[in-house]
């Protein structure tokens, strides 16, 4: 019994001594400014979010330094947020940039960062083809066709013999 109770108050101290170093990382959650998608092409439309302005507050916020201004930021559906859209110009170079949001009540600006590259990266524009069964994009694959025809075969060969079977009265 008393093992049983060292273990328990162990395990319960462990897990209380790690929510006291993980509860800094979730504090400032509301301090940042989230850029959506965190890479875009040149002509790509960006949405930015964050938390830090409060209940219904509003932001402006500057992309400047990717050369696409100024755009409002505006409570959003999801409550405490403030979310807001701008278009990466088309003339913008590779690179990283900052982009900043001033809450329209109080002093708080947030920032967060885009990177700007001259190709999408590979979640953002499917690619290839969908394994649906025969045909595709790239055309149909022999192999593959000829393995289906096979087993349907099989199957219809095999169903038939059982389906004699039970009619002649040979039982299964």
């Amino acid at each position: 019994m008393r093992r049983t109770a060292r273990l328990l108050t162990g395990t319960a101290l462990a897990v209380a001594a790690a929510g006291f170093v993980a509860a800094p990382a979730y504090a400032d959650d509301t301090g940042s400014l989230e850029v959506f998608p965190s890479s875009a092409v040149p002509g790509g439309q960006v949405t930015v979010n964050t938390a830090a302005c409060g209940d219904d507050g509003t932001a402006t916020g500057d992309a400047g330094a990717v050369g696409a201004g100024s755009f409002t930021l505006a409570p959003s559906t999801h409550e405490g947020d403030a979310i807001g859209q701008f278009r990466v110009p088309p003339s913008a170079q590779p690179g990283t940039y900052e982009i900043v949001a001033q809450c329209a009540e109080g002093d708080k600006e947030v920032s967060g960062d885009l990177v700007v590259t001259l190709t999408a990266e590979r979640g953002q524009v499917p690619r290839g083809s969908v394994k649906t069964g025969v045909g595709g994009v790239m055309g149909p694959d022999p192999v593959q066709t000829a393995a289906g025809v096979a087993a349907l075969a099989v199957a219809a060969a095999g169903g038939t013999w059982l389906l004699h079977r039970r009619a002649r009265g040979d039982g299964i």
